[in-house]
């Protein structure tokens, strides 16, 4: 797993998802911690609440990882209010389990981002299931 320095420089709230994407299909799961603000949550599956803090998040990110996955991704709606902005995102994820069986995995996203104070966005609420 490597981390890019700039991974965590999205300049607007659309390239946090994108680069959060793209840490995932690279499998920089660094990078993609970068991502969360501090005291961020993620809803890890349908059927469990959300959780909250970096390590937890990490935890919870480690097994998605381990997919070795792909996903890609359909903005539907960006609502940006000030320094917030919920995005809605029709995504699609192809993958592998620890046996070798191939996992697919679709959603509709609600995701909250934040204007750090440096400008650069960041993940402050995701919930891969929320927007369904």
């Amino acid at each position: 797993m490597t981390t890019d320095s700039t991974t965590a420089q999205a300049s607007t709230p659309v390239e946090a998802l994108a680069r959060f994407a793209a840490c995932l299909n690279a499998g920089d799961l660094g990078g993609a911690l970068a991502l969360y603000l501090p005291g961020a949550v993620f809803r890890p599956a349908p059927d469990q609440d959300a959780i909250s803090g970096r390590e937890r998040i990490g935890e919870a990110l480690r097994a998605l990882f381990a997919l070795e996955p792909t996903i890609t991704g359909e903005v539907q709606r960006v609502h940006e209010a000030g320094d917030t902005a919920l995005i809605i995102n029709r995504w699609r994820l192809a993958g592998t389990n620890p046996t070798g069986a191939a996992v697919e995995m679709s959603g509709t996203s609600a995701d909250v981002m934040r204007r750090r104070a440096d400008g650069t966005w960041g993940i402050l609420v995701d919930d891969p299931w929320g927007g369904a």
